[in-house]
């Protein structure tokens, strides 16, 4: 099937508050450019300088999700137009993040990845740091981020019971920090899910899926 029909069938599949992104990493602009044809807004690359070339080539109203795990010295690179940071996982780089933001008078959405496998390859806050890290006075200081919700990767296994357990742990710290709200964080989306788990998280309360195999096809 064609990267359209692809993308219809899985935009079939989503309840209306799961926002889709499109994961486009290695992906030419050919295939891109077909996603945004039939609609896809919303892309999420892994490694900043690929999104960047992306971004300069690709018509100026998609959103670029940055997925995957983030440099502090790359940040500058993306800071004038990234949408929504997903993988931070340190209070050094939401600084960073911040300090790039306000140089282009923005505000960047970020999500705090938690790391919920039981994988030792996969990064992100344990829980304790987490609420370390949003409790400091040096996170309640910075103004140019936004922490909008939490980010998690399962463990690469084909039990769907771990694959559960693994997402309603997150969805568990999330409600829990649902009330809590500052200037600069506000507990709303949920991004979880690949091709492979994507409608686990979903039965998991999931409000982002990020898929890229089920859409493009394989590397």
């Amino acid at each position: 099937m064609s990267i359209a029909e692809n993308l219809q069938n899985i935009k079939n599949t989503l309840p209306e508050n799961v926002h889709l992104v499109a994961v486009s990493k290695t992906k030419p602009v050919a295939d891109l450019l077909e996603a945004y044809n039939a609609g896809q807004r919303i892309f999420g690359e892994n490694k900043i300088q690929e999104m960047t070339e992306k971004w300069e080539q690709m018509p100026k109203d998609i959103q670029w999700h940055m997925i995957g795990h983030v440099q502090t010295n790359k940040v500058k690179y993306m800071a004038p137009y990234v949408s929504l940071i997903h993988g931070v996982d340190s209070l050094k780089l939401l600084v960073e993040i911040n300090r790039q933001a306000k140089k282009w008078r923005r505000v960047i959405p970020c999500l705090l990845q938690v790391y919920i496998a039981t994988e030792e390859s996969k990064f992100g806050l344990a829980h304790d740091e987490l609420l370390q890290l949003i409790h400091s006075e040096e996170f309640k200081s910075l103004e140019n981020i936004k922490i909008i919700g939490l980010m998690g990767m399962a463990s690469f296994t084909e039990d769907a019971d771990v694959i559960r357990k693994e997402f309603q742990s997150l969805k568990d710290i999330f409600d829990y920090l649902q009330p809590y709200q500052l200037p600069n964080c506000h507990f709303q989306q949920l991004s979880m899910g690949m091709s492979g788990d994507y409608k686990i998280a979903i039965e998991c309360g999931s409000t982002i899926v990020r898929i890229g195999s089920s859409i493009f096809g394989g590397s």
